[in-house]
């Protein structure tokens, strides 16, 4: 790509399906697809044990706080640790009691740190979408560090688990040379993006990239301090947005995405939310819970064109 052209990639897009999306046709005939995204980013975040100016507290209870701290927040850290230590743990028996399965948006350092973490999702069979190698802002490395990340993420993660990634989600969102870069590495689908409740197909340089959209509604990042309360509070966001997709589903299927963090989620006044969300579920029929994998090979089977018309 020229300067000129990478300036402007990827391309904006106002319009997508519009008023007459595709039926996704998902299996069982369901009203609505379900993805619960695992975000496992504990040990991977900026700090200065890892030569990062301070620690980061992103998604903890201090988050937002003036504390004044300069380097490391040994605050911080131990909320960090809850995540691994305890909140995945939890998390990870409320899916399994339940027969339900889940996405891991796992960063390969946090991996590398937790291999107790890996082998519980290799027992699990959870598939994995890349968080990155750290849970680092793409859109501040150069598109040499990007690409070594990268690549340093597939190995790190063929090492834990076995296997490397199909899809990619970076932190908050990518930089401009992200999406290449993925497709050069050989990742089949990203969910760098929040503007559909569909998967998609875009061009990249003349391959195509499968778009599976993620989502900061239904999410427990809405649990951080001055946010949302109570697990009542986090189960009504859920169980509305369900309801709804749920209601539209019978002529128009969509996709809903939850994004769960092990050290927000995972307390036990938030997990009970959760817990009674997933049974909300359970509740009801076609309904099609499944891993973003599912959703990656349903979508290439049944819409393998780019107008998503099969």
């Amino acid at each position: 790509m020229t300067n000129s052209e990478q300036a402007n990639f990827p391309k904006r897009d106002f319009t997508g399906y519009g008023r007459t999306p595709p039926h996704p046709r998902w299996p069982g005939n369901a009203r609505i697809a379900i993805n619960f995204a695992v975000n496992i980013e504990e040990g991977s975040e900026y700090s200065p044990l890892d030569g990062d100016p301070r620690t980061d507290t992103a998604l903890t209870e201090g988050e937002g706080m003036d504390t004044g701290i300069v380097g490391r927040d040994l605050a911080a850290e131990s909320m960090y640790e809850y995540g691994s230590r305890v909140g995945f743990w939890r998390l990870l028996s409320l899916f399994e009691k339940r027969g339900l399965p889940f996405t891991a948006f796992a960063c390969a350092k946090a991996l590398e740190r937790t291999p107790d973490i890996a082998a519980a999702l290799r027992d699990n069979a959870a598939d994995v979408c890349c968080h990155g190698y750290r849970w680092e802002k793409h859109w501040l490395l150069t598109r040499e560090e990007e690409k070594r990340q990268i690549e340093r993420a597939v190995e790190s993660l063929q090492q834990s688990l076995g296997q490397g990634p199909q899809g990619w989600c970076c932190r908050y969102g990518p930089s401009i040379n992200t999406r290449e870069l993925l497709v050069e590495a050989g990742i089949s689908y990203d969910s760098d993006a929040y503007n559909d409740e569909l998967p998609y197909w875009v061009d990249v340089n003349g391959r195509k990239q499968l778009i599976i959209p993620y989502s900061l509604v239904a999410n427990d990042c809405k649990l951080v301090p001055r946010g949302l309360q109570t697990a009542d509070d986090f189960f009504a966001l859920l169980s509305d947005a369900f309801d709804q997709l749920y209601e539209e589903g019978e002529t128009n299927p969509k996709m809903l995405n939850i994004g769960l963090h092990p050290r927000m989620a995972g307390h036990p006044g938030r997990a009970r939310g959760l817990a009674r969300f997933l049974d909300h579920v359970r509740s009801h029929d076609r309904v099609w819970v499944c891993k973003r994998n599912d959703i990656a090979q349903h979508w290439r089977q049944t819409f393998p064109t780019e107008d998503g018309k099969g």
